[in-house]
């Protein structure tokens, strides 16, 4: 009785998995080398999801950063890394979709932690909402789009005497630009 009761529980959460899960996120890599400077940064942005409905998600997104940005001033050569850790829940809300493109806005809370080698670390929360635009390729692969953020963000740095900045934040434009790629279940 109990290994058809758990066959049975088996088969209705893989039924209503159908679709509704999906997986993905996006990475990055930049080198950049102008007279005696030089920067690499590596992004790596991993983001899980479950559907609800139509019009709703909620999902949870990663974020791994690390940079090195290294500058020759006559002859000597410093050199700064930081690492950046990312934590960001969100609700999705799907308020337009036509055929394959949907339109969308994400609203969540992000925690980011900062490190730079041998100086301080830096915290910082934001809130608030982020548009977005997604197409379906096919069934299972979907590209995803986001530009901006409308919202509220603070960071302080853990050094005695550090300040927080707290900022009021209404933009749109291609400074903050994303795109990930998700699997649908």
């Amino acid at each position: 009785m109990k290994k058809l009761l758990f066959i049975m529980v088996a088969l209705c959460m893989a039924t209503t998995i159908d679709a509704q899960v999906y997986v993905g996120g996006g990475i990055g890599f930049t080198r950049t080398t102008e007279a005696l400077n030089k920067s690499t940064i590596f992004r790596l942005m991993p983001e899980a999801g479950y559907r609800i409905n139509d019009r709703w998600a909620i999902g949870l997104s990663l974020g791994y950063a690390n940079s090195k940005n290294s500058t020759e001033v006559s002859g000597m050569e410093s050199e700064l890394k930081l690492t950046q850790y990312n934590f960001n829940p969100y609700a999705r809300y799907t308020f337009a979709k036509i055929d394959k493109v949907g339109l969308f806005v994400d609203g969540g809370v992000e925690y980011i932690h900062r490190d730079i080698k041998g100086s301080y670390d830096t915290n910082a929360w934001n809130i608030g909402l982020r548009p977005g635009i997604s197409f379906a390729v096919n069934d299972k692969i979907s590209l995803v789009a986001q530009v901006g953020f409308l919202g509220y963000r603070t960071q302080k740095s853990d050094f005695e005497g550090a300040i927080a900045t707290n900022t009021f934040t209404a933009d749109i434009d291609g400074n903050d630009l994303s795109f990930s790629v998700y699997y649908n279940f």
